[in-house]
């Protein structure tokens, strides 16, 4: 190169020209220009930059996952959860595309609550920005079950280191404790059944511990699907119903709303333990709007009885997690006549307007000791006569339509009698979230699934393909997340059923209010169906063939 300043500036100007002809040429610069310009000049737009800004974005290189960030957020409740962040590079920048957070269903054994879910969040936070931000760069977010296939291969790998620490750990143990004495034998059948006033049962199925951390699956999954909506520019319930069907969404209908209308159980004031939620199901084919007014309407009048009420046992209401006011009762028949003589005063009619749901929480009442369900404090039940309680609370409230977890998965034997005494009257439904792959219980006609933990959107795809027409869909009891693209899912996957808790609290009604958008805008694009049946939840050989929404 010569020696003389302004020649070699010459000189590399030169080369740079030369190395930018080669550069267009090679990226067919020129050619997508001229054809820009001609098809712009034949338009004419108004907004010119705009014209060639939407031209130039069709043909750039579609978005690419760049990294994940786990962060620390607070739930309803004020309890430490994980929010999982997807970044972007979108036209040589990295941009923020979307963030999602599911529920966590932790055990409640071990650690205090907080001790143990600020664990599980902080490992959740570390698993997706250490690992699976790198796990996942450069996947294209669209590809959902590429995305979904890689988080569960990372969680079962975790899962399996887990336990081989514990079984390590428990030979270990083994080894320290050969020598020791050997523990008394446990008390024979005869000394058990002196201690119980009841018949041993069989011991519950052992539950998979929850894997700290395991939450970053579910909220990463999310995450990566309201990206794909995004870059797709559709809704997330319509790139929901692709994944679902592998073809371009058509017509979809509203999943029917199961509306938490009372909560007793536990929790509540008064004595009853048995009925944790009392759930409003209305008569199919009525919008969202009118579904949450009517409930609405119905709390204020059980509010306004309860209030004149001289009747024991009445105690005043208060608001709990699942959203609806817990009413303090002492007899499973006592909510039962409140809701009945709300609708008598507002006229509606139970049966045809509206029908109601029990989620019994059985599970959680057994008394292992006694071999007996507490359905009252202080009341204890067999499951025989468990049964016996069921068939008569159905035959004196025939509005009653399904009961949702009456017994434990081993009572098989009560469940499947009470479905035989019921008949085509009652279904029964059992929660299926902690093992969706369990063989079904006789009697079982619905099932109940929530997005927890390590759940992925494609896992949501596959179980409810499974279960068709017989899932029943709702976040996990007592633990709202605030992300109502919840509702999203429920639509896309085409439920037939949807629980989305009781109409207060910011969390829940935003997943409400989303629902009546999504109405709102099917219908405006004359792609709203209405499902039609009477009567209408959880009796599927009932039902008619869709209608078009008018």
């Amino acid at each position: 190169m010569s020696s003389n300043p302004c020649l070699r500036e010459h000189e590399e100007r030169y080369q740079n020209r030369k190395e930018a002809v080669e550069f267009y040429r090679l990226n067919g610069v020129k050619e997508t220009l001229e054809a820009a310009l001609n098809e712009m000049f034949l338009l004419r737009p108004g907004d010119v930059n705009g014209y060639l800004a939407e031209y130039f974005l069709k043909l750039s290189t579609p978005p690419r996952i760049s990294r994940l960030r786990g962060r620390k957020v607070y739930d309803a409740r004020g309890q430490p959860s994980i929010q999982a962040d997807v970044f972007c590079t979108i036209c040589n920048l990295e941009k923020s595309t979307s963030s999602a957070s599911v529920s966590s269903c932790l055990p409640p054994e071990g650690m205090s609550l907080y001790q143990d879910r600020t664990h599980h969040v902080t490992t959740a936070a570390q698993w997706i920005n250490e690992h699976l931000s790198d796990e996942l760069k450069d996947q294209d977010p669209c590809d959902q079950s590429e995305v979904d296939r890689r988080l569960s291969n990372f969680f079962k790998a975790r899962l399996q280191e887990d336990k081989d620490i514990q079984e390590m750990e428990k030979q270990r143990s083994l080894t320290s404790t050969k020598q020791e004495v050997e523990p008394p034998a446990p008390p024979s059948a005869k000394t058990r059944d002196k201690r119980s006033t009841g018949k041993l049962l069989p011991p519950a199925e052992p539950l998979e511990p929850v894997l700290p951390g395991s939450m970053a699956i579910g909220a990463v999954s999310l995450a990566v699907a309201k990206t794909g909506a995004q870059v797709k520019n559709i809704p997330l319930y319509k790139h929901v119903a692709y994944l679902r069907n592998h073809e371009a969404p058509g017509q979809f209908h509203i999943p029917v709303l199961l509306v938490t209308l009372l909560s007793c159980g536990k929790t509540s004031p008064g004595k009853l333990c048995l009925l944790e939620e009392v759930i409003l199901i209305p008569k199919m084919g009525q919008q969202v709007k009118q579904i949450i007014g009517m409930t609405l309407e119905l709390q204020e009048e059980m509010r306004r009885i309860m209030s004149g009420s001289t009747k024991a046992g009445a105690a005043s209401s208060l608001w709990c997690d699942s959203g609806a006011p817990a009413v303090g009762y002492n007899q499973p028949e006592e909510p039962l006549d409140l809701i009945t003589d709300a609708c008598r005063n507002l006229g509606v009619e139970l049966g045809t307007d509206v029908y109601l749901a029990l989620n019994c929480a059985a599970p959680g009442l057994l008394d292992y000791a006694k071999g007996k369900y507490e359905v009252c404090t202080g009341v204890l039940k067999s499951p025989d006569e468990l049964v016996d309680l069921y068939q008569s609370l159905i035959s004196r409230y025939p509005a009653v339509v399904a009961l949702i977890d009456p017994f434990r998965r081993e009572d098989t034997k009560q469940w499947e009698q009470l479905s035989r005494v019921l008949g085509d009257s009652c279904s029964l439904l059992s929660d299926i979230t902690q093992n969706p792959q369990a063989p079904p219980l006789p009697g079982a006609r619905g099932y109940v699934l929530k997005q927890v933990n390590e759940t992925t959107v494609s896992d949501m795809v596959h179980i409810t393909s499974d279960h068709r027409g017989l899932v029943l869909m709702g976040a996990a009891y007592g633990e709202p997340c605030s992300d109502a693209s919840f509702s999203d899912i429920a639509v896309g996957l085409g439920l037939e059923y949807v629980k989305l808790g009781g109409l207060s609290g910011a969390e829940r009604m935003a997943k409400y209010n989303r629902l009546v958008s999504i109405e709102e805008e099917l219908a405006q694009q004359g792609d709203l169906v209405y499902k039609e049946s009477h009567p209408p939840p959880l009796f599927p050989e009932k039902g008619r063939e869709p209608s078009t929404a008018e």
